[in-house]
């Protein structure tokens, strides 16, 4: 999947509103699911550390802890124990989430805006410049100004060049506008973290 049909939608008050079926049901089974090829490389890598090396640990840990005795007050066991089960859920969700995934691409046009490039923004109602990686959603984090392809900015500002003034619809009763003031073309280094639940 390229850029272009990341950001097919309908018009709606001159935004592009982004639709999966008729009832949006497709788009919600599907949010979380963008993955490029090196994210689903990095979740695989994470998979066999934490079944080699995390899930050992563990389980040496809880047998150590089970060795001390009375496991009724025994809080080293708990928390052992505790952890090995985290280690597990984390394994099972990047599973799932690999299973589920729909590769998309993180290759666009050379003035175009795509995944994993950092955009700066300037936003109409206050004249504010903010700038932003758009990322895929398991790395997504506004705090760091990692945006995800399936926020509302991520969505409108994909395929745009600089220059553009992007109608950004968050629902169906706001919308905000944007100018792209650059474009830088970065690339998934590995720096930007995978997300944990």
């Amino acid at each position: 999947m390229d850029v272009r049909s990341l950001r097919r939608g309908l018009k709606t008050q001159g935004c592009t509103r982004h639709t999966g079926s008729a009832d949006g049901q497709e788009w919600r089974m599907r949010m979380h699911n963008q993955l490029t090829e090196n994210d689903i490389k990095r979740m695989e890598e994470e998979i066999e550390y934490r079944k080699l090396v995390v899930r050992r640990e563990a389980l040496d840990a809880v047998k150590e802890a089970r060795a001390q005795g009375d496991l009724s007050e025994n809080f080293e066991y708990y928390a052992a124990k505790r952890e090995k089960n985290k280690n597990e859920s984390r394994i099972r969700f990047l599973e799932r989430m690999i299973k589920t995934a729909e590769i998309i691409s993180d290759e666009s046009g050379a003035d175009e805006i795509g995944v994993n490039n950092t955009v700066e923004v300037e936003f109409e109602e206050d004249g504010t410049v903010e700038t932003y990686k758009i990322v895929t959603t398991m790395r997504g984090n506004s705090l760091e100004g990692l945006v995800s392809t399936e926020s509302p900015i991520g969505k409108a500002l994909l395929g745009h060049k600089e220059g553009d003034r992007v109608c950004v619809q968050v629902n169906d009763s706001y919308q905000y506008y944007v100018t792209v003031k650059k474009i830088e073309k970065t690339v998934d280094d590995g720096s930007d973290k995978i997300r944990s639940f």
